[in-house]
Protein backbone atom coordinates (compact mmCIF):
# COMPACT_ATOMS: atom_id res chain seq x y z
CA UNK A 1 0.00 0.00 0.00
CA UNK A 2 1.42 3.69 -1.29
CA UNK A 3 1.00 5.80 1.88
CA UNK A 4 -0.60 9.22 0.86
CA UNK A 5 1.46 12.56 1.22
CA UNK A 6 0.27 15.88 1.19
CA UNK A 7 -2.99 17.50 2.34
CA UNK A 8 -6.25 15.75 1.49
CA UNK A 9 -8.79 18.41 0.48
CA UNK A 10 -11.56 19.38 -1.05
CA UNK A 11 -13.13 16.42 0.29
CA UNK A 12 -16.81 16.43 2.02
CA UNK A 13 -16.07 18.83 5.04
CA UNK A 14 -17.73 21.52 6.18
CA UNK A 15 -15.11 23.64 8.35
CA UNK A 16 -17.04 26.10 10.83
CA UNK A 17 -14.59 29.06 12.63
CA UNK A 18 -16.49 30.35 15.50
CA UNK A 19 -15.07 33.61 16.93
CA UNK A 20 -16.48 36.49 18.35
CA UNK A 21 -16.16 38.77 21.56
CA UNK A 22 -14.58 37.26 24.54
CA UNK A 23 -18.13 37.35 26.54
CA UNK A 24 -20.04 37.01 23.89
CA UNK A 25 -20.95 32.89 24.57
CA UNK A 26 -18.76 31.12 22.24
CA UNK A 27 -18.90 27.88 25.13
CA UNK A 28 -22.51 27.30 24.82
CA UNK A 29 -22.45 28.17 20.53
CA UNK A 30 -19.25 25.37 20.96
CA UNK A 31 -21.61 23.10 22.68
CA UNK A 32 -24.78 23.22 20.73
CA UNK A 33 -22.49 22.42 17.82
CA UNK A 34 -21.36 19.63 19.46
CA UNK A 35 -24.44 18.11 20.24
CA UNK A 36 -25.15 18.72 16.65
CA UNK A 37 -22.89 16.10 15.72
CA UNK A 38 -20.16 18.46 14.92
CA UNK A 39 -16.68 17.76 15.94
CA UNK A 40 -15.50 21.08 17.69
CA UNK A 41 -11.38 21.90 18.75
CA UNK A 42 -10.95 24.80 20.88
CA UNK A 43 -8.93 27.52 20.60
CA UNK A 44 -6.36 25.82 18.01
CA UNK A 45 -4.27 27.91 16.17
CA UNK A 46 -5.04 29.23 12.43
CA UNK A 47 -1.51 27.23 11.46
CA UNK A 48 -3.38 23.82 12.37
CA UNK A 49 -6.60 23.63 10.76
CA UNK A 50 -5.19 22.12 7.73
CA UNK A 51 -3.68 19.20 9.86
CA UNK A 52 -6.73 18.75 11.00
CA UNK A 53 -8.75 18.82 8.09
CA UNK A 54 -6.39 16.29 7.05
CA UNK A 55 -6.87 13.83 10.28
CA UNK A 56 -10.66 13.93 9.85
CA UNK A 57 -10.40 13.19 6.19
CA UNK A 58 -8.95 9.74 7.38
CA UNK A 59 -11.82 9.29 9.50
CA UNK A 60 -13.39 7.84 6.11
CA UNK A 61 -16.77 10.04 6.53
CA UNK A 62 -16.92 10.03 10.27
CA UNK A 63 -16.03 13.37 10.95
CA UNK A 64 -17.81 15.44 8.24
CA UNK A 65 -18.42 18.40 9.89
CA UNK A 66 -15.44 20.22 12.03
CA UNK A 67 -15.85 23.46 14.42
CA UNK A 68 -13.21 25.38 15.00
CA UNK A 69 -13.00 28.20 18.21
CA UNK A 70 -10.58 30.78 17.52
CA UNK A 71 -10.23 33.47 19.56
CA UNK A 72 -7.93 36.77 20.87
CA UNK A 73 -6.29 33.86 23.84
CA UNK A 74 -4.07 32.50 21.31
CA UNK A 75 -3.10 36.17 21.16
CA UNK A 76 0.03 36.40 18.32
CA UNK A 77 -1.25 33.57 16.54
CA UNK A 78 -4.92 34.74 15.91
CA UNK A 79 -3.05 37.65 13.63
CA UNK A 80 -2.95 34.64 10.92
CA UNK A 81 -6.56 33.84 11.09
CA UNK A 82 -7.74 35.62 7.77
CA UNK A 83 -4.90 35.07 5.72
CA UNK A 84 -4.86 31.40 6.61
CA UNK A 85 -8.64 30.89 6.13
CA UNK A 86 -7.49 32.84 2.77
CA UNK A 87 -4.91 30.19 1.76
CA UNK A 88 -7.19 27.17 2.89
CA UNK A 89 -10.13 28.05 0.44
CA UNK A 90 -7.34 28.58 -2.09
CA UNK A 91 -6.99 25.11 -1.48
CA UNK A 92 -10.53 23.93 -1.81
CA UNK A 93 -11.21 23.76 1.98
CA UNK A 94 -15.07 25.26 2.59
CA UNK A 95 -14.97 27.21 5.32
CA UNK A 96 -17.42 29.83 6.66
CA UNK A 97 -17.12 31.94 9.74
CA UNK A 98 -19.73 32.28 12.54
CA UNK A 99 -19.11 35.51 14.59
CA UNK A 100 -20.92 36.37 18.44
CA UNK A 101 -21.12 39.64 19.70
CA UNK A 102 -22.19 41.97 22.23
CA UNK A 103 -22.64 45.25 23.35
CA UNK A 104 -19.92 46.43 25.83
CA UNK A 105 -22.44 47.12 28.62
CA UNK A 106 -23.54 43.11 28.47
CA UNK A 107 -19.59 42.08 28.36
CA UNK A 108 -18.33 44.10 31.11
CA UNK A 109 -21.68 43.10 33.06
CA UNK A 110 -21.09 39.15 31.92
CA UNK A 111 -17.22 39.46 32.80
CA UNK A 112 -17.72 41.45 36.28
CA UNK A 113 -20.21 38.49 37.42
CA UNK A 114 -17.39 35.93 36.71
CA UNK A 115 -14.60 38.24 38.63
CA UNK A 116 -12.60 37.28 35.50
CA UNK A 117 -10.01 39.84 33.58
CA UNK A 118 -10.30 40.44 29.51
CA UNK A 119 -7.41 38.35 28.07
CA UNK A 120 -6.35 41.56 26.19
CA UNK A 121 -6.99 44.23 29.55
CA UNK A 122 -3.54 43.69 30.66
CA UNK A 123 -2.99 46.55 32.94
CA UNK A 124 -5.86 48.88 31.87
CA UNK A 125 -9.86 48.64 32.51
CA UNK A 126 -12.33 45.67 31.41
CA UNK A 127 -13.23 48.31 28.37
CA UNK A 128 -9.31 49.01 27.31
CA UNK A 129 -9.93 44.81 26.73
CA UNK A 130 -13.03 45.13 24.78
CA UNK A 131 -11.90 47.76 22.87
CA UNK A 132 -8.48 46.12 21.79
CA UNK A 133 -10.74 43.07 21.14
CA UNK A 134 -12.87 44.82 18.70
CA UNK A 135 -10.19 46.33 16.98
CA UNK A 136 -8.46 42.88 16.02
CA UNK A 137 -11.86 41.47 15.10
CA UNK A 138 -13.35 44.21 13.08
CA UNK A 139 -11.96 42.39 9.65
CA UNK A 140 -12.91 38.67 10.85
CA UNK A 141 -16.85 40.29 11.80
CA UNK A 142 -17.21 42.24 8.14
CA UNK A 143 -16.53 38.76 6.52
CA UNK A 144 -18.32 36.60 9.08
CA UNK A 145 -20.66 34.10 7.42
CA UNK A 146 -23.19 34.07 10.43
CA UNK A 147 -23.35 36.98 13.29
CA UNK A 148 -25.64 36.66 16.48
CA UNK A 149 -25.57 39.59 19.06
CA UNK A 150 -26.07 37.70 21.75
CA UNK A 151 -26.61 40.64 24.09
CA UNK A 152 -30.75 39.86 24.80
CA UNK A 153 -29.79 35.76 24.41
CA UNK A 154 -29.53 33.74 27.57
CA UNK A 155 -27.34 30.27 27.11
CA UNK A 156 -30.59 28.53 26.43
CA UNK A 157 -31.67 31.13 23.42
CA UNK A 158 -28.10 31.37 22.27
CA UNK A 159 -28.66 27.63 21.83
CA UNK A 160 -31.22 27.60 20.53
CA UNK A 161 -30.59 30.28 17.46
CA UNK A 162 -27.38 27.76 16.77
CA UNK A 163 -29.72 25.35 16.26
CA UNK A 164 -31.70 27.39 14.19
CA UNK A 165 -28.49 28.01 11.92
CA UNK A 166 -26.75 24.63 11.73
CA UNK A 167 -29.29 22.11 12.44
CA UNK A 168 -29.78 21.13 8.81
CA UNK A 169 -31.47 17.50 8.98
CA UNK A 170 -34.41 17.49 6.67
CA UNK A 171 -34.69 21.60 6.07
CA UNK A 172 -34.41 23.86 3.33
CA UNK A 173 -30.56 25.27 2.87
CA UNK A 174 -31.84 28.80 3.53
CA UNK A 175 -33.24 29.39 6.58
CA UNK A 176 -34.96 33.34 7.33
CA UNK A 177 -35.83 34.80 10.87
CA UNK A 178 -38.61 37.82 10.29
CA UNK A 179 -37.59 39.13 14.35
CA UNK A 180 -39.59 42.04 15.20
CA UNK A 181 -38.21 44.55 17.74
CA UNK A 182 -38.17 48.19 19.45
CA UNK A 183 -36.42 50.98 18.48
CA UNK A 184 -36.56 52.32 21.88
CA UNK A 185 -34.13 49.36 22.64
CA UNK A 186 -31.51 49.92 19.57
CA UNK A 187 -31.12 47.93 16.05
CA UNK A 188 -30.46 44.65 16.03
CA UNK A 189 -26.52 44.24 15.27
CA UNK A 190 -27.32 40.30 13.51
CA UNK A 191 -29.97 42.02 11.11
CA UNK A 192 -29.26 41.75 7.61
CA UNK A 193 -32.15 43.93 6.64
CA UNK A 194 -33.98 46.27 8.53
CA UNK A 195 -37.27 47.82 7.82
CA UNK A 196 -39.30 50.72 9.88
CA UNK A 197 -43.44 50.20 9.94
CA UNK A 198 -43.59 53.24 12.42
CA UNK A 199 -45.54 54.94 9.52
CA UNK A 200 -48.50 53.30 11.26
CA UNK A 201 -50.86 54.01 13.39
CA UNK A 202 -49.87 52.75 17.03
CA UNK A 203 -52.73 50.54 18.67
CA UNK A 204 -50.34 52.03 21.73
CA UNK A 205 -53.06 54.32 21.95
CA UNK A 206 -55.78 53.03 21.42
CA UNK A 207 -57.05 52.05 25.45
CA UNK A 208 -58.50 48.25 24.54
CA UNK A 209 -55.61 47.67 22.50
CA UNK A 210 -52.60 48.61 25.02
CA UNK A 211 -52.20 45.89 27.43
CA UNK A 212 -51.83 43.63 24.12
CA UNK A 213 -49.55 42.47 21.69
CA UNK A 214 -49.78 41.91 17.90
CA UNK A 215 -49.84 38.32 18.42
CA UNK A 216 -53.44 39.03 19.51
CA UNK A 217 -56.33 39.40 16.74
CA UNK A 218 -57.90 42.31 17.65
CA UNK A 219 -54.24 44.05 17.27
CA UNK A 220 -53.20 42.09 14.13
CA UNK A 221 -56.44 43.08 12.41
CA UNK A 222 -56.03 46.33 13.62
CA UNK A 223 -52.77 47.29 12.34
CA UNK A 224 -53.14 45.03 8.82
CA UNK A 225 -56.87 46.90 8.52
CA UNK A 226 -54.77 50.20 8.49
CA UNK A 227 -54.06 52.26 4.95
CA UNK A 228 -50.94 51.03 3.69
CA UNK A 229 -49.97 47.57 5.85
CA UNK A 230 -51.00 44.97 3.40
CA UNK A 231 -49.57 47.20 0.35
CA UNK A 232 -46.13 47.18 2.12
CA UNK A 233 -46.35 43.88 3.06
CA UNK A 234 -46.58 43.14 -0.66
CA UNK A 235 -44.06 45.18 -2.07
CA UNK A 236 -41.60 44.14 0.70
CA UNK A 237 -42.57 40.47 -0.29
CA UNK A 238 -42.00 41.02 -3.84
CA UNK A 239 -38.14 42.80 -2.88
CA UNK A 240 -37.34 39.52 -0.63
CA UNK A 241 -38.32 37.63 -3.93
CA UNK A 242 -35.25 38.95 -5.48
CA UNK A 243 -32.97 38.88 -2.33
CA UNK A 244 -33.84 35.27 -1.59
CA UNK A 245 -33.19 33.60 -5.12
CA UNK A 246 -29.39 36.24 -4.93
CA UNK A 247 -29.08 34.11 -1.33
CA UNK A 248 -29.85 30.91 -2.94
CA UNK A 249 -27.80 31.67 -5.99
CA UNK A 250 -24.70 32.65 -3.60
CA UNK A 251 -25.35 29.30 -1.21
CA UNK A 252 -26.19 31.62 1.59
CA UNK A 253 -27.74 29.42 4.83
CA UNK A 254 -29.15 32.11 7.10
CA UNK A 255 -30.85 35.26 7.07
CA UNK A 256 -32.26 38.15 8.89
CA UNK A 257 -35.46 39.93 8.52
CA UNK A 258 -36.01 42.66 11.25
CA UNK A 259 -39.33 44.61 11.46
CA UNK A 260 -39.29 47.53 13.80
CA UNK A 261 -41.95 50.10 15.65
CA UNK A 262 -41.16 51.82 18.52
CA UNK A 263 -41.37 49.65 21.05
CA UNK A 264 -41.47 46.00 19.47
CA UNK A 265 -44.71 44.88 20.93
CA UNK A 266 -47.69 45.98 18.72
CA UNK A 267 -47.23 46.80 14.88
CA UNK A 268 -43.97 45.69 14.18
CA UNK A 269 -44.73 41.58 16.37
CA UNK A 270 -48.24 42.21 14.03
CA UNK A 271 -46.10 42.47 10.67
CA UNK A 272 -43.29 39.87 11.69
CA UNK A 273 -46.25 37.24 12.07
CA UNK A 274 -47.81 38.28 8.81
CA UNK A 275 -45.18 38.64 6.63
CA UNK A 276 -43.18 35.26 7.93
CA UNK A 277 -46.34 33.36 7.33
CA UNK A 278 -46.53 34.34 3.63
CA UNK A 279 -42.92 34.23 3.07
CA UNK A 280 -43.08 30.32 4.29
CA UNK A 281 -46.31 30.02 1.77
CA UNK A 282 -43.93 31.40 -1.10
CA UNK A 283 -40.73 29.92 -0.45
CA UNK A 284 -38.85 26.54 -0.07
CA UNK A 285 -37.08 28.57 3.00
CA UNK A 286 -37.18 27.57 6.26
CA UNK A 287 -38.99 30.65 7.82
CA UNK A 288 -39.32 31.07 11.85
CA UNK A 289 -40.58 34.10 13.84
CA UNK A 290 -38.71 35.89 16.79
CA UNK A 291 -39.92 38.88 18.68
CA UNK A 292 -36.81 40.64 20.55
CA UNK A 293 -38.49 42.55 22.91
CA UNK A 294 -41.78 41.02 23.55
CA UNK A 295 -42.45 41.10 27.16
CA UNK A 296 -40.02 44.05 27.94
CA UNK A 297 -42.22 47.15 28.40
Amino acid sequence: MTEQTGPILGGDFEVLVLTGMSGAGRSTAANTLEDLGWYVVDNLPPQMIIPLVELVARADGKLPKVAVVADVRSRYTFSELENSLADYQDQGVRIKILFLDASDEVLVRRFESVRRPHPLQEDGTLIDGIDAERAMLSEIRSKSDYRIDTSDLNVHQLGAEVKRIFDTDNVSALRITVMSFGFKYGLPKDADHVVDVRFLPNPYWIPHLRSKTGEDEAVSSYVLSQPGALSFVDRYLSTLDVIIHGYQREHRSYATVAIGCTGGKHRSVAISEQLARRLADRTQARVTVRHRDLGRE
